[in-house]
């Protein structure tokens, strides 16, 4: 799927952003940027799309995302009912490779940042101590300004370049095009209309003429923007709310099945383990323990 441009409004006295969000929600659209963004997920829930990856994203997850990595955090749909009362939180913190100069990248004493930088192309998720340490620091950072900001930006990139406490995102960094304004609006639509819809049977002569194309086209357009099929697409979705279901630990495996849009359990274990390698109930297991 092809990810729209975006062109972050920058803070005109500073090298970098971080700021402090609590809004109804994440939106809806993929998009990248030439920026690096840390994100850190305070509060809200849902199903995150980052580069080839699908997957779950709740409370306290923090992530790194390199230059030009398509991302889009989808809130669980009661985030988009008008009067909810519900809010995501989180503090964003973007920045060019460049922000505190390129010279900065030319000291020897800087090798660790360029190999960040590296890392950072596939995503990552960060965890354990290193975690804990970097989210103290970007609450500082929101409220620090002038020299302070500078010290707890270089304070942050070291704890990322030193920790091997994460763990990569993407699997394809090839699968990414420079989009048209027509491949966005066309996959915009099929994008919230399966998410809207995952639940229910999905057929691809419907699908396709939501795109104003015939099944044998879209087939191939589909493959050709995502390197995966719709089919695959729609599973890898479904599984990702299975995994939210499974690890809020409050309904039964069967039940979550049909929640989730499978028609027989069988089947549902099947494409669990294919898409997460291991089955449901040692999913859960792994999560509770940790």
């Amino acid at each position: 799927m092809k990810p729209i441009y975006r062109k972050l409004s920058g803070e005109s006295e500073s090298s970098f952003s971080i700021r402090h969000d609590i809004k109804p929600n994440f939106g809806n659209i993929w998009h990248y940027h030439p920026e690096l963004e840390l994100h850190y997920n305070i509060k809200g829930e849902g199903v995150r799309f980052i580069g080839d990856n699908i997957g779950n994203f709740s409370s306290g997850e923090l992530i790194l995302l390199g230059q030009n990595l398509p991302h889009a955090w989808r809130c669980r749909e009661e985030y988009y009912h008008h009067n909810s009362g519900l809010n995501i939180e989180a503090i964003v913190f973007q920045f060019l490779p460049t922000c505190l100069g390129k010279d900065l990248l030319t000291l020897p004493e800087a090798y660790l940042i360029n190999k960040l930088y590296e890392r950072a192309k596939s995503g990552m998720i960060i965890n354990g101590a290193t975690k804990e340490r970097v989210i103290d620091l970007m609450r500082s950072g929101v409220e620090a300004s002038s020299l302070d900001r500078l010290i707890i930006m270089l304070t942050i990139l070291k704890q990322l370049a030193e920790t091997t406490d994460y763990k990569p995102i993407v699997n394809n960094l090839n699968a990414f095009q420079q989009p048209s304004e027509m491949d966005d609006a066309r996959l915009s639509q099929i994008y919230t209309y399966t998410l809207s819809n995952y639940k229910r049977d999905i057929t691809l002569k419907e699908i396709s003429a939501l795109s104003n194309l015939s099944v044998t086209s879209f087939c191939r357009y589909f493959k050709l923007m995502t390197n995966k099929t719709y089919y695959d697409f729609l599973i890898e979705i479904r599984i990702s709310h299975a995994c939210r279901f499974l690890v809020e630990n409050k309904l039964i495996t069967e039940v979550i099945c049909f929640e989730c849009g499978f028609h027989n359990v069988s089947n549902f274990y099947r494409h669990f383990k294919k898409v997460k390698g291991i089955t449901p109930a040692e999913y859960k297991r792994r999560y509770l323990k940790n």
